[in-house]
């Protein structure tokens, strides 16, 4: 079993292989070789969307998308169709290179973000799951008492390989082209899966347990916590260059329960992440996080993501100038005419300012959204430029009213 103890500074191993002709369907990478990557010179020779995040100047701002592998894409349903199981497709490793590699050669994203899902670590610290085609995941055995929590051990990273070596090949192909991302759930809702037993409406069994059953709630956080934390490295140092941490329900609390029941976790993986790998950008993202973006300011990350209920140039005022943000183009502007996209990206663009903006979308891609249209969000990015556009801005507003 693997641990945390190696420094993030030491390099991580690179993958070798011969590239074939086509997409890469069907082909088998071989183990990992041990070859260490060189060190970079500068922060200055880091990926464009590293240097956002960290607030550095930059010359536009990086875009990648939430979901931007998957079912919107003809390459992800062809290869689906030889492969229909999600977790055969999430934990092999060349399905895994192959389907994380599609839009990347498609449409050239600033951020390839490995294909995976939030719940595939649980197996290896004790919980497992299945997933159906219709109702999604499925845990036989929620944890609801003390009884339960006998079944938690410390996380076991050989179950894992599949991510590492993943993570590895993906730096190898991409190299200085775009940063490879990683991703984890946070606690809190990694937790309402193991809970509820599944997805939920109404988080109804985790919510009743905060006053119920506190103390069996703590220690399952508490667990998931040290196991996300050391999963969260276990990815840097398989050669992630930027890590996301998805809350994805914890927008389903209110604010003052928020704080209680998952703030304090989130900020325990992020001091213990930012010992081993301060150079590491950390992006937090929660679904409907509106009403929690002031007590988001301290949690420690590099970078908030906002969704597209929140308006950017109110996002950025109440975060305030020191933290980067990601988002937030409503994923519907996808299906729109193409003029109309360009515009809210040049609008979005221009409320989150000239400094610390990932542009994304303030969810993932929907299920047929249009390629063509993501293909033209990346190009309208690509071909911006800060001071031009801020420029335009500019004059716009000095022209004389007729």
């Amino acid at each position: 079993m693997h641990t945390s103890t190696i420094p993030c500074g030491s390099s991580f191993l690179q993958v070798g292989f011969a590239r074939e002709n086509g997409s890469g369907l069907g082909r088998r990478f071989p183990p990992p070789r041990r070859k260490p990557l060189l060190p970079r010179a500068s922060a200055a020779s880091d990926p464009l969307l590293v240097q956002a995040a960290r607030g550095n100047p930059v010359s536009r701002p990086p875009a990648w998308m939430m979901r931007q592998a998957g079912r919107y894409m003809a390459a992800y349903r062809k290869l689906a169709e030889k492969h229909p199981s999600f977790r055969e497709r999430s934990e092999t490793v060349d399905l895994i290179v192959e389907i994380s590699l599609q839009p990347w050669r498609a449409f050239g994203p600033d951020g390839v973000i490995i294909f995976s899902d939030i719940l595939t670590p649980l197996p290896a610290f004790g919980v497992p799951f299945e997933i159906e085609e219709v109702k999604g995941p499925i845990i036989q055995s929620p944890i609801c008492s003390e009884e339960g929590l006998k079944a938690l051990h410390p996380i076991d990273f050989e179950k894992l390989s599949f991510v590492g070596d993943s993570l590895k090949i993906l730096r190898q192909e991409v190299g200085d082209g775009a940063a490879v991302l990683g991703f984890v759930g946070a606690p809190w809702t990694i937790a309402t899966y193991i809970v509820e037993g599944g997805t939920t409406r109404t988080y109804t069994t985790i919510k009743r347990m905060c006053h119920t059953a506190p103390h069996v709630l703590r220690a399952l956080l508490s667990h998931l916590t040290r196991a996300i934390s050391e999963y969260i490295i276990f990815q840097i140092k398989s050669g992630a260059q930027c890590i996301q941490i998805f809350d994805s329900w914890g927008g389903q609390l209110p604010p003052n329960v928020w704080e209680q029941w998952s703030k304090p976790y989130i900020e325990e993986i992020v001091s213990a992440v930012k010992k081993k790998c301060p150079e590491i950008p950390l992006v937090l993202y929660i679904n409907g996080n509106g009403g929690l973006l002031e007590r988001m300011i301290g949690i420690g990350v590099d970078v908030i993501g906002l969704d597209w209920t929140v308006d950017m140039a109110d996002g950025r005022r109440r975060l305030g100038s020191e933290i980067s943000v990601q988002g937030n183009v409503d994923p519907a502007y996808l299906f729109s005419p193409l003029p109309v996209l360009t515009d809210e990206i040049h609008r979005v663009v221009r409320c989150a300012g000239k400094k610390g903006h990932i542009l994304n979308l303030g969810h993932g891609v929907l299920v047929k959204t249009p390629e063509e249209a993501v293909a033209h969000f990346f190009e309208v990015v690509r071909g911006l430029r800060y001071d031009t556009l801020f420029a335009e801005s500019l004059t716009g507003e000095l022209e004389p009213v007729a």
